[in-house]
C-alpha cells in the first residue's frame, strides 16, 4: 500500500511541476506583454495629446471663427492628419484637401445630371475614387474622395450648402494639425530617431554578438538562431526609415527644431539607408558563418573577434548618435573589426570563411558611411585597415579560389 501511494505521489509530482512551470511561463509572458504595452503607450502618449489638442482647436476655429454650425469634419480631418505616419503629415494634409475637393466636384456635377438614389451613389463614388487615384494616387486621397462623395449624395437633399463647409473643415482640420505638430506640441526629432533606431540597432548588435560566440564555440544552432532573428527585422527597419522622414519633417516645420536641421538629426537621418545595407550584409555574414561551422572549416582566432568588434561598432554607433556626438569611437571599433578580419584571412580560412571576412569589410564600409563619411573615404579606410591581400596558405592557386571578394 505504501509503495502504491508513493507511486501515485511520484506520478503526481511531474503534473504539479508541469503546472508550476506553465504558471511561471504565463506570468513571465504577462509581465513582458504589460511592459510592451506600457512602452507603446509611452511612445504614443505625445500623439494622443496632439490629437486631442488639434481636435479641440479645429472645432473652435471652424465654429467660432468661420461660424460653421456643426463643425464635425474639422476635428475628424485634424485627427486623420495626425494619424498619418510621422513624416507624412504635410503630405496627408494636401491629400486630404485634394480628396475632399474631388469628392465635392464629382458629387455636385453628377447630382445635377443624374439626381440621387442608390445607383447614383454607387456611380458617383466609383468616379470620385478613380479621379482621385488618377490625379494623386494613395489610399488617403481615395478614402477622402469616396467619403466626401457619399456625404454629398446622401445629405445634399436635406442639408443645404454642404460643399463649402466640408471643404473648409478639411482645410481647417489639416492646417490646425500641422500647427499643433509644428508649434504648439512639436516632437523632438532626436527623440523620435532614438526611439526608432534603438530596436533595429539592438537587434543587429545582439545577433552579431551571438554569431561571434557561435564561431568561437562552434555552435551551429546559435548561429542559425541569430540568422533567423536577423531575418525578422522588417518592422524595425521600416520604423527607422519612417522615423527619419518624421525627423526631417519636424525639423523643417517646427521653428523650435530648426537648429536640428544641420546637426545630429541630419547625421542620424542619413544613417537609415547604410544601416539597412549593413543589416542585409550582416545577414549574408551570419549565413556563411552557419555554413562555415557545418563544414568544419578553420576558424582563426581573429575571426570571432572581428565579428564581435563589428557588434561593438553598432553598439557605439547607437550610443553616440543618441547623445548627439560625432561617432568617432564607432569608427575606431569598425576599423578594429577590419584589422581582425584581415588577420583572420592571412592566418588561413576556407571558402565560407573568406566570405565572412569579405562581409565584415562590406558591413564596416556601410557603417562608416552611416557615421557620415563618403563612400570613397570609407572604402579607403577599410582597405588600409585590412592590410595585405595575399592569399593565405589554406587558399592556394591550386584550390581555384581567389582572395575574398569585397563589395565595399
Amino acid at each position: 500500500m505504501v509503495d502504491v501511494g508513493r507511486q501515485g505521489a511520484d506520478k503526481g509530482t511531474p503534473t504539479r511541476t508541469g503546472l508550476a512551470a506553465r504558471l511561471t511561463g504565463l506570468r513571465e509572458r504577462s509581465v513582458v506583454e504589460l511592459r510592451d504595452r506600457g512602452r507603446r503607450v509611452r511612445a504614443i502618449g505625445g500623439l494622443a495629446l496632439q490629437a486631442g489638442l488639434a481636435a479641440a482647436l479645429s472645432w473652435l476655429a471652424a465654429h467660432e471663427l468661420l461660424h460653421v454650425s456643426q463643425p464635425v469634419f474639422a476635428p475628424i480631418s485634424a485627427v486623420s492628419t495626425l494619424a498619418a505616419s510621422v513624416g507624412q503629415r504635410l503630405r496627408r494634409t494636401v491629400e486630404l484637401v485634394i480628396g475632399v475637393t474631388v469628392g465635392v466636384l464629382i458629387g455636385d456635377l453628377l447630382l445635377l445630371v443624374i439626381g440621387t438614389g442608390w445607383w447614383q451613389l454607387s456611380l458617383i463614388v466609383v468616379l470620385a475614387v478613380l479621379v482621385a487615384l488618377f490625379l494623386v494616387g494613395g489610399a488617403a486621397v481615395m478614402i477622402q474622395a469616396g467619403a466626401t462623395a457619399v456625404l454629398i449624395v446622401a445629405l445634399s437633399p436635406s442639408v443645404r450648402d454642404l460643399e463649402i463647409p466640408r471643404f473648409v473643415d478639411a482645410l481647417v482640420g489639416g492646417s490646425v494639425a500641422l500647427l499643433v505638430t509644428a508649434v504648439l506640441l512639436p516632437l523632438n526629432p532626436l527623440r523620435v530617431l532614438n526611439r526608432a533606431a534603438r530596436p533595429a540597432l539592438d537587434l543587429l548588435t545582439a545577433q552579431l554578438d551571438a554569431t561571434a560566440s557561435a564561431l568561437r564555440e562552434g555552435d551551429v544552432a546559435r548561429a542559425r538562431a541569430a540568422l533567423t532573428a536577423l531575418r525578422e527585422n522588417t518592422d524595425e527597419m521600416n520604423a527607422l526609415i519612417e522615423a527619419t522622414k518624421g525627423a526631417r519633417e519636424a525639423s523643417t516645420l517646427s521653428p523650435v527644431n530648426w537648429h536640428h536641421r544641420h546637426g545630429p538629426v541630419s547625421r542620424y537621418a542619413r544613417m537609415a539607408e547604410p544601416i539597412d545595407r549593413a543589416m542585409r550584409n550582416s545577414g549574408t555574414l551570419i549565413r556563411r558563418a552557419v555554413t562555415l561551422i557545418e563544414d568544419g572549416e578553420p576558424v582563426p582566432e581573429p575571426m570571432p573577434r572581428a565579428v564581435a568588434d563589428l557588434a561593438e561598432t553598432v553598439r557605439l554607433l547607437k550610443q553616440q548618435f543618441a547623445a548627439g556626438d560625432e561617432p568617432l569611437r564607432a569608427r575606431e571599433a569598425a576599423l578594429r573589426a577590419v584589422c581582425a578580419a584581415g588577420d583572420a584571412y592571412r592566418e588561413g580560412v576556407g571558402f565560407s570563411g573568406a566570405v565572412v571576412v569579405a562581409q565584415v569589410r562590406t558591413t564596416v564600409s556601410d557603417l562608416m558611411v552611416g557615421t557620415g563619411l563618403t563612400q570613397e573615404t570609407a572604402n579607403r579606410l577599410v582597405r588600409r585597415a585590412f592590410g595585405e591581400l595575399r592569399p593565405p596558405a589554406a587558399l592556394t592557386d591550386d584550390d581555384g579560389l581567389a582572395p575574398p571578394a569585397t563589395a565595399d
